[in-house]
């Protein structure tokens, strides 16, 4: 990779310093070629960075759209500065007394409230033991729920006492639990398995601790350094042993507590509870009985006043306290005067646990499993028995007793205020908690369901059949129930109609209609089953259904009923769900009007309020997976092979889809109506021709590999000739529907540029592609400049937007312009630009009235061509976005983003894998290849293993997991399935009977497969569901044919199926055992899918942050960026995907702006936060420890760095193998790394397969390799090997002559640093040559051997990471501000950037820091 400084002229008009941090650590890599004419700006973000490709002006309309124009979203940049302002009040400083301590200062802000003051005091080292106290001020008890500005007296300095307050049952109960947490608060064994939302984090094994002072650098060469620079052998280029123990390294905090810390032995609740009425009128709460670490048996009453010794045993019953009680007001106290262990192994525990990052021990907002875990002793545990016993209904609030109303809950949350900032982050805090807390509560419910606990409400009915309620909770089974789905096609329906419905539901939230309410839903798949979990809507359950549906259908169209109120909530989601409102006949032949599809239900739950449910169709159907007799498909489907057979007839589209089909559409639309009006300008033949060629699509559009008709310019200067006049009414779309990149995570970049035919009017075929980011930068309204790059229209077009012409549809000419444009891109209005879908076309038992045919072809149509587009656009802009490097997927999950970002479903994969399999470009796309064959067959196992795992009961349940994976994976040939022991079967018959689970039949069906069945099986799978065509008939013709690896095999199916394993070496190949065995298969999780309520105002500050920052503004961008990481807080708390990669920018300005240390420690909290909610090996993770130990580097802790890079490559090698673009960015910086601590051979090994690596995926004559060439050349400079480091850098300056000319500065710097290698070379050659012909006594020159100094290893070092350093006078940073405002107020004026670029390249000698985007 190299530095832009060659395209300087580009990268700095296009947007002054481009230093977005790439989303997800992409490092984009433009054609060297086509570089001044790109937007450096033009990678594809992912969808947790949702990337402004902006200018400056322009960057408001991110915070007036409220994401995709619902919800009264008031907050204008301004107002929402000014806001916050005021919600960060300054904070001030209290003094608290507790009992026993000295006094302390305690930081606080006005906003917190008492609890708050609680909770820091419960964390603690010195109060962590108290939980029973209220705080006084003055005298006075202070409410807990009070907020501290609205205290009386309370200021700074003020001192809040401690006071013990007497014990109840509750408190009690609360008290030995905190104890209980705090004993365990070391233990991993919460994060194996996965309670509590606690989950690993690994980070601290290889910092030692955290990152301070430690580390630094000794003395150059000195042996402190050489210790720990050789890698594990597994981790060294070319290795092909891939251990799995590695993966979860060995805390020395947690051997600490395995053994020697024991604090004590047991603590659980005593046989006498509860006190019977005697004692309970003496204050006896309850009984506690004790071994401690002495092997001392106690027994404790829990009183009002405290804790205190009685004199039970136990057999013998006596509440009479010991002599002496040791009457305490905490058990900590208590069991310090009688245990000496306890007190001296307390202590360090405390310490140990207050040392900890907190972000190791803050609960994640939703939990995370982990697939392997160590064999954990399982200890005595007397809160966790009870938690499991009491099913802990409401225990979470310590409500004994009270289940939670959850969709009361749920709506109320929706129902607060969000008129200014501070109600908006209250409301969107409150919505986040509750959804966290349901998504915890329906998941343990429906595990319970599953597991046989819960009893049915229709025990009568078959399993299959039945329904639960739990915690006011409705759970239902993903069956076909009677017959319900049988015309959409049963089970494989009644199965994808739970993840449609979630879908829906997270579009409608999104859109947050004020009266318009959905149910809490979270699906769950849990031991091959599928259960819905929905909160309740008061009454329904009383009445039928027919009684309570007042608008829509409850039996798939045959009756259809509608409601005024309904229809007015709903329309207000139609825009922007883009759902046209529209008729349908009911039984008896009348027409109903409906604004969403027909089995979305309308109900008015006893609380009044209007509930819709059964969303499963708010986007519209796909028609390549929906065959429709005597309905043509447009010629680019049908080219791929569609309509096909799907599974079930539920298939539609991704909302990211009809987001980038309207975009596209509308910069058609555009660019139609601004070419027609162009000519109707320009009255003199010669000027319309000009124009015509300037605006022809060939210009605008790069090159792809495409099916392009070759006369589409032909066609296009024919439709674009019959409008006169100069306005186009566009004012009404182009705020509101203009679709927003905040709210659609397919921006522009990615809508693909590939044609698209429409069978219905002649649209120019290429005029239809949507134009590159260079082109659509999100001005005003994301709209009139990406439609032209010539200047005269912009200003009409603005002019219309901000409503300064008074009639603009008055003139018939323009009217018929707007009419043709409309017409032509199918908007359902003729005077505006409108694209909505209708979500009952070809729904069977759906009939539309007479009068509406017209419209409803042309519904078809535009289905037909959102369909087509998918196929020829999405994809295959897709597939370009991997070739360079904007998109680059890891494993499964980062695929599966990548393709839903882009509106393309799963169900298409096995098209993508094709398309790439037909791409000239093939090799470049190896990995991309792999990844979808590891995605494919994991897919097609799951689903397998789905119905598998149905006839399995649970007693067998560890046997035929790890049956199944020997079959998937191990190389055994006859794998055999061990049936349980023979006392267990016995007892078998009567057992059956009473654990009646889902599913039943033959219970021992399963033992039966094969391997090779299996394999067979898997194959047919990907042929019918993928129609993809796999070779192979066991794992090991996989791993051979598609160079898999079986440990990434079974990272992916684990994480699918919720399967997890010990973690220990398994050895796949071995031909005389198999793999597994049923003592490996720890735990079967649950894999859960809910809404992820967003962060509104958080993210847009996050976005005009980056925005900012991509304009140069650093500080200014840093400032925003600061203001969203508050809000994010405010809303999710401390531990959240986005806050994540608010840290991770925030690192990388902190670092570009020279701020090493601050850097360091933003981005370590990115790297515990992305290991506790991602996982310790998921790819964001592995890129946030490569940036971490850059910025480790920088500070001069260089084993830590290098410790980071060897976990960095390890993970890597584990998720997707060593043949990985990323690799190559991983591999030279352990080589530069190396390079500077001397370790020279180690060093060329990793630097040799970066450049192996960059010349397979980048090209020989890339800019990438050049420099990996470079860095090969200084190690062998430093071996003194001087003529191997001439012959790599010649390669290096050949291609930089090649590819940016001789006077370029690279090209320069090459010839330099070669003249002196050749030097170097001839005075080698001459001393040897002298020693040769004098012997001993040669008089030898003194040779120059350098060691790297640490500044040109960090030089290097930024510059493959895409950070380039460039000093600036004074005088350079005022030329160049003048020069950005030039530019702005030019590109305002409507001169195209392009043009710019071309006419008036900008002089830059001495420069900025500026993060640049390599190659």
């Amino acid at each position: 990779m190299v530095s832009k400084t060659d395209d300087i002229q580009a990268s700095v008009p296009n947007c002054n310093v481009n230093t977005v941090d790439l989303a997800e650590g992409e490092t984009p890599d433009h054609q060297e070629t086509k570089a001044p004419k790109k937007d450096p700006c033009a990678c594809g973000h992912s969808a947790s960075a949702v990337v402004m490709n902006g200018g400056g002006a322009h960057y408001h309309s991110e915070e007036e759209s409220k994401q995709d124009g619902g919800g009264d979203m008031d907050g204008v940049e301004d107002s929402n500065e000014q806001e916050v302002i005021v919600i960060q009040d300054t904070g001030f400083t209290v003094k608290i007394q507790a009992p026993g301590t000295e006094p302390f200062d305690l930081q606080v802000s006005p906003q917190e409230m008492v609890q708050e003051i609680h909770q820091v005091l419960m964390d603690r080292e010195d109060t962590c033991h108290r939980t029973c106290f209220s705080l006084q001020l003055d005298g006075n008890v202070l409410d807990n729920f009070a907020e501290l500005k609205s205290i009386e007296g309370l200021q700074e300095g003020s001192l809040l006492k401690v006071v013990e307050e007497p014990y109840t049952v509750r408190e009690a109960r609360i008290h030995v639990r905190h104890i209980r947490d705090l004993l365990k608060s070391l233990d991993p064994s919460d994060a194996y398995n996965g309670v509590d939302c606690n989950s690993l984090s690994f980070l601290s094994v290889f910092t030692d601790g955290d990152l301070g002072d430690s580390g630094k650098r000794k003395k150059k060469g000195s042996d402190l350094e050489q210790i720990d620079c050789t890698p594990p052998e597994h981790i060294l280029p070319g290795s092909k042993e891939r251990p799995l123990v590695p993966l979860q390294p060995q805390n020395k905090d947690w051997k600490v507590i395995m053994t020697p810390m024991q604090c004590l032995k047991v603590l659980t609740m005593s046989g006498w509870n509860p006190p019977p009425g005697n004692r309970k009128m003496h204050g006896d709460l309850m009984y506690l009985y004790m071994v401690t670490v002495e092997e001392r048996h106690i027994s404790i009453t829990a009183s009002t006043r405290g804790f205190y010794l009685n004199q039970s045993t136990t057999y013998t019953f006596n509440p009479k306290p010991a002599n002496p009680s040791f009457l305490s007001h905490s058990l900590v106290e208590l069991l310090s005067q009688i245990s000496p262990a306890f007190k001296k192994n307390f202590t360090v525990l405390q310490k140990t646990r207050v040392q900890r990052h907190p972000f190791e021990r803050i609960a994640t907002p939703f939990q995370v499993y982990s697939w392997t875990a160590p064999q954990v002793d399982h200890t005595m545990d007397c809160v966790r028995a009870e938690d499991a016993y009491t099913s802990r209904l409401g225990y979470e609030e310590h409500i004994p007793g009270q289940t939670r109303d959850w969709n009361e809950e749920l709506q109320t949350t929706r129902e607060l205020a969000r008129k200014n900032l501070p109600e908006r982050l209250l409301r969107e805090r409150a919505i986040f908690k509750v959804h966290s807390d349901f998504a915890a509560a329906a998941t343990r419910g429906s595990m319970a369901v599953i597991d046989g606990n819960v009893m049915a409400i229709n025990p009568g009915e078959e399993t299959r059949m039945q329904m639960f309620i739990w915690n006011n909770i409705f759970f239902s089974l993903g069956f076909d129930v009677r017959d319900h789905y049988r015309e959409l096609g049963g089970d494989a329906a009644a199965h994808a109609a739970p993840t449609n419905d979630l879908n829906g539901v997270r579009a409608y939230g999104a859109v947050d209609v004020e009266g318009l309410y959905t149910l809490g839903t979270v699906v769950v798949d849990y031991r091959g089953y599928r259960v819905t979990a929905q909160s309740i809507i008061p009454g329904i359950l009383e009445r039928e259904q027919e009684q309570s549906v007042i608008y829509g259908s409850i039996d798939f169209g045959k009756t259809v009923v509608s409601h005024g109120k309904y229809l007015e909530l709903l329309e207000r989601t139609s825009r922007p769900l883009k759902v046209q409102r529209h008729n349908v006949l009911n039984e008896k032949d009348e027409s109903v009007e409906l604004c969403s599809s027909v089995e979305c239900k309308g109900i008015i739950g006893n609380d009044g309020r209007h509930y819709i449910l059964d969303l499963l169709r708010t986007f519209p159907p796909d028609l390549n997976f929906l065959p429709v007799e005597g309905e043509e498909l447009s010629p680019e489907s049908v080219r791929q092979g569609f309509p096909r057979q799907h599974r079930h007839r539920l298939a539609c589209l991704r909302q990211e889809l009809i987001e980038a089909f309207v975009e596209h559409r509308y910069l058609l639309f555009m660019k139609m109506a601004a070419l027609q009006l162009m000519q109707q300008k320009a009255n003199n033949e010669s000027k319309i021709a000009t124009l015509t060629e300037n605006n022809s699509p060939e210009a605008a559009v790069p090159a792809l590999p495409s099916t392009e008709n070759p006369d589409a310019s032909a066609k296009s200067t024919e439709t674009l000739n019959d409008g006169k006049s100069d306005v186009v009414q566009i004012e009404t779309t182009s705020t509101s529907d203009a679709p927003q990149p905040a709210a659609t995570e397919a921006t522009t970049t990615e809508a693909a540029p590939k044609a698209e035919q429409t069978t219905e009017t002649d649209i120019p075929s290429a005029a239809a592609t949507t134009m590159t980011a260079s082109q659509a930068t999100p001005t005003e309204d994301n709209v009139v400049p990406t439609v032209t790059t010539n200047g005269p229209l912009v200003p009409v077009a603005t002019a219309i937007q901000n409503g300064e012409c008074e009639s603009p549809l008055e003139d018939p000419k323009s009217r018929e312009v707007v009419l043709n444009a409309c017409k032509a891109v199918g908007s359902i209005s003729n005077t505006s630009f409108d694209i909505r879908f209708n979500p009952d076309i070809f729904s069977p038992g759906v009939r539309f009235p007479e009068d509406s045919v017209d419209d409803i072809q042309k519904q078809k149509q535009l289905l037909k061509d959102a369909a087509a587009f998918l196929v020829s656009c999405q994809i295959p802009s897709l597939v370009k976005d991997c070739l360079d490097h904007s998109a680059l997927p890891m494993d499964g999950a980062t695929l599966t983003e990548a393709l839903h970002q882009r509106g393309i479903n799963v169900r298409y994969l096995g098209n993508v894998l094709e398309f790439v399999d037909k791409t000239p470009a093939k090799a470049q796309l190896e990995h991309f290849y792999r990844i979808g064959i590891n995605e494919l067959i994991t897919r097609c196992a799951k689903h397998i293993f789905k119905t598998y795992l149905q006839g399995v009961e649970l007693s067998a349940l560890s046997a035929a997991v790890s049956h199944f994976l020997n079959c998937f994976l191990s190389s055994f040939p006859d794998a055999v399935a061990h049936l349980p022991a023979d006392e267990l079967v016995s007892r078998r018959k009567n057992r059956k009977r009473r654990n009646r689970v889902p599913g039943g039949g033959d219970n021992t069906a399963w033992a039966s497969l094969t391997p090779s069945e299996l394999w067979k099986n898997i194959v047919s799978e990907a042929q019918s569901y993928y129609n993809f065509t796999l070779h192979c008939e066991n794992a090991d013709q996989v791993v051979e044919k598609y160079g898999l690896q079986k440990i990434t095999l079974l990272r992916e199916i684990s994480i699918k199926a919720g399967i997890q394993i010990l973690i220990k070496e398994y050895n796949f190949d071995s031909r005389h055992k198999p793999a597994f065995t049923e003592e490996d298969i720890l735990n079967i999780f649950p894999v859960v899918k809910h809404v992820n309520p967003k962060a509104s105002d958080a993210f847009h500050f996050f976005q005009s942050g980056q925005a900012k920052v991509q304009q140069g503004y650093l500080k200014e961008g840093c400032e925003l960026i600061n203001e969203a990481l508050n809000l994010f807080n405010n809303v999710y708390g401390a531990m959240h995907v986005e806050i994540c990669a608010c840290l991770r920018l925030l690192a990388r300005l902190n670092y570009i702006m020279g701020d090493h240390h601050e850097a360091l420690s933003n981005q370590q909290k990115a790297v515990l936060m992305s290991e506790r909610v991602l996982g310790v090996e998921h790819p964001n993770t592995i890129q946030e420890y490569m940036h971490l130990a850059l910025y480790c580097f920088a500070n001069g802790q260089l084993s830590t760095a290098l410790k980071l890079l060897y976990r960095a490559r390890y993970l890597m090698l584990m998720v997707c193998g060593e043949d990985h673009p990323e690799m190559a960015l991983l591999d030279s910086n352990i080589g530069l790394v190396l390079h500077g601590v001397m370790e020279y051979d180690l060093s060329l090994r990793f630097l040799e397969n970066a450049l192996a690596i960059n010349s397979k995926y980048h090209g020989p004559r890339s800019l990438k390799v050049a420099l990996s060439h470079h860095l090969v050349a200084r190690v062998y400079e430093s071996k003194a090997e001087f003529r191997s480091a001439l012959q790599h850098e010649k390669e290096g300056y050949t291609i930089y002559k090649n590819q940016v000319g001789e006077a370029h500065e690279k090209t320069k710097e090459s010839s330099e640093y070669l003249k002196y290698l050749t030097q170097q070379a001839v005075a080698l050659q001459r001393t040897m040559n002298e020693i040769y012909k004098n012997g001993s006594n040669a008089s030898i020159m003194p040779l120059k051997f350098t060691a790297p100094s640490m500044a040109s290893v960090l030089e290097q070092l930024n510059i493959i990471n895409g950070i380039i350093f460039i000093p600036l006078s004074q005088k350079d940073l005022e030329n160049l501000k003048a020069e950005v405002q030039r530019r702005q107020q030019l590109q305002e004026s409507g001169k195209s950037m392009e043009e710019l670029t071309v006419d008036d390249p900008l002089e830059l000698e001495d420069k900025i820091p500026m993060d640049v985007n390599v190659d």
